[in-house]
């Protein structure tokens, strides 16, 4: 095992005093050393809860013959650090996590982890850590929270805050009924009750083959969740002592391909070409935001689940969870090694029963084509990304004029300031991975125009990203960036944007002569920041389309 180089031999004595120090016993040394590693936090919703799973992983460690050690990884809650200088720090924290799982497993020779996890960035952190250390690894999301409650109608975090916030703006609501959302609409514990990134990516990890079944979509609240963490527990010492499967042999190009076409399936996060690219890159695979795309042409939206439809993930864990929707699409599943002991398409094929009012029959979707669409032309040329489950039939072309921002909180005040007329193109820039720095989600400016009645007439397109909460028509992931000479650098008032989402196109109609012109008198502006780690970032960052990683 690798816990041999620090438990075994002559000079180790000084680890073994160490390692009794902590109260390990002796008659522990030489069972498999399992690491557990916690994003436990107060300061977020879908953590809170996470002392309960560290017990329960721990009882099952104990219960399988291991020894667990519980270490800490940080975390962020997006919702928090939403529009203002916080959300700088999110994406970037994905790789400070993958680095302190690294770094932890590494120095102190684990044999296998369990990664617990929740929220936004998390998650595909642990993965990304997963899959460069290519140990055994079970990852634990925590859970999706409960729908809030109020005069007999069910509430969820993005609807009942961030666009009741416009709506309270514009006049449509008062400021008690503001505030009794804010106080009814995240009752306890649990990742938000929607299909946002931090549920989508839960979701995605059980597809990959990463986590038991059915961890996906089971409630923060429930005493199955514990049943589950304690399972993972008792699974990761099987792993280890069988030899694997380690996370590379799980996370195969077939694996990538069955969570793309869950998520296509599911109507998710756009936040999930970031970092299944990042996973694959860290995993050996190659993976381009084009796949998504090509799948899209050929996976049905299923599901209609908040933000873009009413349903929540209460209701697509009483459906029949991820596998059930797995099951609409076996026949187009890859076969391969999981976590679990049955692999993740016989899992699917053995689902006898689901709910179809909540996942639909492939002859009779939501959509005829996934949740996402990759877009090319003139503003975008290395691509955007669009959530056209969240899209209206009436705004899936559309064509206006660009009222350009150099930054989230300008648009932000215009949005909320009245200056926003339909017609208009949003263009948010200088937000991209580079630019920003870290690629702030959009989800104030969206969730406003929404709230405010806009979500018709105007759409937003930026360098930067969007929350799993954002509908409406608005394009992310801009590439090249403005930071780096893209062409949304060059957009100025009044230029005409065309949207055009079957058709896969996002242009800048103004002629080439006049790009040139443009182009010859832009300089890249002094950057945000002049020191810390989000400098560093800055500089190694590479473009959305390659997942926002660091270069070595």
């Amino acid at each position: 095992m690798r816990s041999s180089r620090v438990v075994e031999g002559l000079e180790r004595a000084p680890s073994r005093a160490l390692l009794g120090a902590t109260g390990m016993p002796r008659s522990e040394l030489g069972k498999p050393l399992i690491g557990i590693a916690s994003s436990f936090t107060d300061l977020i919703a879908g953590h809170v809860g996470m002392r309960d799973l560290e017990r329960y992983a721990e009882k099952g460690v104990h219960a399988a013959g291991g020894y667990p050690f519980l270490f800490g990884v940080p975390g962020i809650c997006d919702g928090i650090a939403m529009g203002h200088r916080g959300m700088h720090y999110s994406l970037p924290s994905r790789e400070l996590i993958a680095d302190a799982v690294e770094s932890v497993a590494e120095a102190h020779g684990l044999d296998g982890l369990v990664l617990l996890t929740n929220c936004d960035k998390i998650t595909p952190g642990m993965l990304m850590a997963a899959a460069r250390l290519d140990i055994p690894s079970v990852v634990v999301t925590a859970g999706p929270m409960l729908s809030g409650r109020l005069e007999g109608r069910r509430l969820s975090f993005v609807r009942d805050t961030f666009e009741a916030m416009a709506r309270h703006q514009g006049g449509e609501i008062t400021a008690d009924e503001l505030e009794a959302c804010e106080e009814q609409a995240c009752p306890g514990c649990g990742s938000c009750q929607g299909l946002y990134t931090a549920n989508t990516m839960a979701c995605l990890t059980e597809a990959l083959g990463l986590s038991l079944t059915d961890c996906g979509t089971t409630l923060a609240v429930a005493a199955k969740k514990r049943h589950i963490a304690f399972r993972s527990g008792q699974r990761i010492v099987s792993l280890v002592r069988d030899g694997g499967p380690t996370p590379r042999q799980i996370l195969t190009r077939g694996a990538f391909d069955n969570a793309i076409r869950l998520d296509l399936a599911l109507g998710g996060s756009t936040n999930t070409l970031l970092h299944l690219c990042a996973i694959a890159r860290e995993a050996g695979v190659d993976l381009a935001p084009e796949r998504f795309d090509e799948l899209s042409r050929e996976t049905p939206q299923l599901c209609a689940l908040r933000p873009a439809g009413d349903h929540f993930m209460e209701d697509l864990d009483a459906a029949g969870g991820v596998k059930a929707v797995l099951r609409r699409l076996v026949d187009d599943l890859a076969d391969g090694p999981s976590v679990d002991e049955a692999s993740v398409r016989a899992t699917a094929g053995a689902v006898a029963w689901l709910d179809e009012a909540v996942i639909r029959p492939k002859d009779d979707p939501v959509r005829p084509e996934g949740g996402i669409a990759v877009l090319h032309g003139t503003l975008c040329p290395d691509g955007a990304v669009v959530k056209q489950s969240g899209v209206s039939q009436a705004m899936m072309t559309f064509t206006g004029t660009a009222r350009c921002f150099d930054s989230e909180e300008a648009a932000m005040a215009a949005i909320m300031g009245g200056e926003i007329r339909p017609g208009t193109v949003v263009v948010i820039r200088y937000e991209g991975p580079r630019g920003g720095p870290g690629m702030r989600e959009m989800l104030a400016p969206t969730a406003a125009l929404m709230g405010m009645g806009l979500g018709e007439s105007v759409a937003l397109v930026t360098d930067g990203r969007f929350s799993g909460g954002t509908r409406g028509p608005c394009v992310g992931h801009v590439s090249p960036e403005a930071a780096a000479g893209g062409p949304i650098a060059l957009v100025r008032d009044g230029d005409e944007i065309v949207l055009d989402i079957p058709g896969r196109v996002l242009a800048l109609n103004v002629d080439a002569d006049e790009l040139g012109r443009r182009r010859a008198g832009w300089s890249e502006p002094p950057a945000k920041v002049a020191t810390g780690w989000l400098l560093r970032y800055a500089r190694l960052v590479t473009s959305a389309n390659t997942g926002a990683v660091l270069e070595a």
